[in-house]
C-alpha cells in the first residue's frame, strides 16, 4: 500500500502573517527599508487626493483611489514601487537608473529616493484613474 501524500494547502491556508494595515505592515519591516517605505508612503499621500485610501492588497501596502493606483513594499536590498507596465512604459527614459520589470520599479536601499519622480509617477496614476470610464 503506498503511503498517503501530504494535504496540500491552498493559498488562503498560509501560514504568513498578513497585516491589517500599512501601519502594521511598516512595524514589521527592518531599517533601513521602514525609513524608505515611510518616505514612499508620505510622497505617494501627498499628491493623491484627499479621498484616496490606503489598503493592503496582495499582502503589501496600497493606495486606492478610482481603483487601485500604486503598491509598494519592502525587499533585502531595496523598496518596490509598483505602479503598473502603462506607467513604466510611459517613464521609461527616467527610470533608466533604476532596475525595472514589467510593472515593477526597484529603489535600492543605500540609495537616495526620487521623491519628485515618485511625485510624477503618482500623478500620472491618479490621471489614467480619473480617466477611466466608469463601468
Amino acid at each position: 500500500m503506498k503511503p498517503e501524500k501530504p494535504a496540500r494547502r491552498k493559498a488562503a491556508e498560509k501560514t504568513s502573517h498578513t497585516p491589517k494595515s500599512i501601519d502594521e505592515y511598516l512595524a514589521g519591516v527592518p531599517e533601513p527599508a521602514r525609513s524608505a517605505l515611510n518616505k514612499i508612503r508620505a510622497t505617494i499621500r501627498s499628491v493623491v487626493p484627499p479621498e484616496a485610501s490606503e489598503v493592503i492588497s496582495y499582502r503589501i501596502p496600497a493606495f486606492k483611489y478610482k481603483g487601485m493606483l500604486v503598491w509598494f513594499g519592502a525587499f533585502s536590498d531595496h523598496c518596490s514601487l509598483f505602479p503598473g507596465a502603462g506607467i513604466i512604459e510611459a517613464f521609461k527614459d527616467e527610470l533608466k537608473r533604476y532596475p525595472i520589470a514589467k510593472g515593477t520599479i526597484q529603489f535600492p536601499l543605500d540609495k537616495p529616493l526620487p521623491v519628485t519622480l515618485l511625485k510624477k509617477i503618482v500623478k500620472a496614476r491618479v490621471a489614467a484613474n480619473e480617466a477611466k470610464k466608469p463601468r
